[in-house]
């Protein structure tokens, strides 16, 4: 699979539809997609838009993808939910 991201926090259909499902923070319905740093920073932002049922696990995999693209997240929100069950 050959993924080229564009530089900015914006994906076209066709990037988007390239991603695997590890690279979205709500892997089912493939939103808030995680490919690289900038759109990490960008889930974090967005996070207020999740659906309460999906918010733990989304704070879970923005805190992954933030780990694996060496992004510092500091809302107190999003690391309060990924401690949720």
């Amino acid at each position: 699979m050959s993924t080229s991201i564009s530089g900015s926090d914006r994906l076209d259909a066709e990037e988007r539809r390239e991603l695997p499902d590890s690279a979205f923070g709500i892997p089912e319905t493939h939103e808030f997609p995680m490919p690289d740093a900038a759109h990490v920073r960008a889930a974090e932002a967005y996070f207020r838009y999740a659906p309460e049922n999906k918010k733990s696990e989304l704070a879970r995999n923005i805190l992954a993808k933030a780990r694996e693209y060496g992004v510092n997240v500091k809302s107190e929100t999003i690391l309060s939910w990924a401690r949720h069950e």
